[in-house]
């Protein structure tokens, strides 16, 4: 910890946002890729989702690849070349041991910093980024690099209509620095929750000590991504809604006050039940998922990568996610002002492998 860190006022101290920046690749899959494999249809994806289109990794592409292009895109989109620490949430790892984020951090000539993976699927961002806005706060770092990345395409059941047409691949990063709550891009409230009595809900039963890969190769279903989507789609409203309004009530906006709500990219009737529970109304719902799909931990920080130029400097800001365990969570932030051209996502990146 610096000298300015341990003397800057712990009640003014909080984390600000500084850069951002996502990356999916290869190219759009659209709905019709999967009409004749799956005996579906691009209106009946549409329907019940609102995706058209994912990205899938290639064979040899791994997570940590895509975590690295969207992490150089939030570095420059900050200015930075440096952090104190780097956290990544996945539920798709490079390797089941060792983490992921210490070879993120590696590949991206961080230096010896401090590097762990969250686990907590589709909340896993809002998890992240909770680490690392107490973190800063309490004067333990300057300046945090904070990750979701997945390949869900790598755990999916091709056969699986439920679940193969809806997840995507992807990856979106951002730069957290110390700073003040009065600053645009301040990050001003968390809230996060589980339920281990929900664990059934979103599961991969194979390949842990409870279900070992060894035990379950003769049912490969095991290693599948399951989801009950009914009582996914329930849980996922109230626990989002609650958590959204939880933060909302810490910092005293009301529905009128809130400017954005940018939640996980699930489905778009999830985002539009979210929207009206609050209060707030559904075009003030970034969109994101009708192009790259659910992305998992992905899917917030890509929709803020996204739509970066689109923000105005000042705009308040409710994230809230839903995942697997089962776990949920919220934010209250304001955006900042980014200067950089570098907070868009694309499918082309030449420093993808390196």
């Amino acid at each position: 910890m610096t000298t300015a860190a341990g003397d800057r006022d712990r009640g003014t101290r909080a984390a600000v946002i500084a850069g951002i920046g996502g990356y999916v690749p290869g190219e759009a899959i659209p709905n019709t890729a999967f009409e004749h494999r799956l005996d579906t249809s691009d209106e009946w994806i549409r329907q019940r989702t609102g995706i058209g289109f994912r990205h899938f990794v290639s064979a040899g592409t791994a997570t940590s690849d895509l975590a690295v292009a969207a992490s150089r895109r939030a570095l420059a989109s900050a200015g930075e070349h440096a952090v104190d620490m780097v956290i990544l949430a996945t539920t798709t790892p490079d390797h089941p041991c060792p983490a992921t984020a210490p070879s993120v951090a590696s590949r991206l000539g961080l230096g010896p910093v401090p590097a762990f993976d969250v686990a907590a699927v589709c909340s896993g961002f809002l998890y992240a980024l909770m680490l690392a806005e107490s973190t800063i706060r309490s004067g333990g770092a300057e300046r945090v690099l904070v990750v979701g990345a997945d390949s869900f395409s790598t755990i999916l059941d091709p056969g699986d209509r439920n679940t193969a047409v809806i997840f995507g691949d992807g990856a979106g990063a951002m730069v957290l620095r110390a700073g003040n709550r009065d600053e645009d891009g301040a990050v001003l409230a968390t809230h996060l929750g589980s339920d281990g009595g929900q664990a059934d809900l979103i599961m991969v039963p194979g390949g842990g000590s409870r279900e070992r890969t060894s035990e379950s190769a003769s049912t490969g279903w095991n290693r599948y991504f399951t989801m009950q989507g009914k009582r996914v789609f329930e849980a996922a409203v109230a626990a989002m809604s609650e958590s959204a309004a939880s933060v909302m009530g810490r910092v005293g906006w009301t529905p009128a006050a809130v400017d954005r709500l940018v939640a996980h990219q699930a489905n778009l009737r999830i985002l539009r039940s979210v929207s009206y529970r609050l209060g707030l109304p559904a075009e003030r719902a970034l969109v994101h998922l009708d192009r790259v799909g659910n992305t998992s931990a992905a899917s917030i920080p890509l929709a803020l990568a996204d739509a970066a130029q689109r923000i105005g400097a000042g705009e308040r800001m409710i994230l809230t996610a839903f995942g697997g365990g089962t776990t949920w969570g919220a934010a209250a932030v304001t955006w900042p002002h980014l200067v950089s051209s570098h907070s868009h996502t694309g499918a082309q990146d030449d420093s993808l492998v390196s």
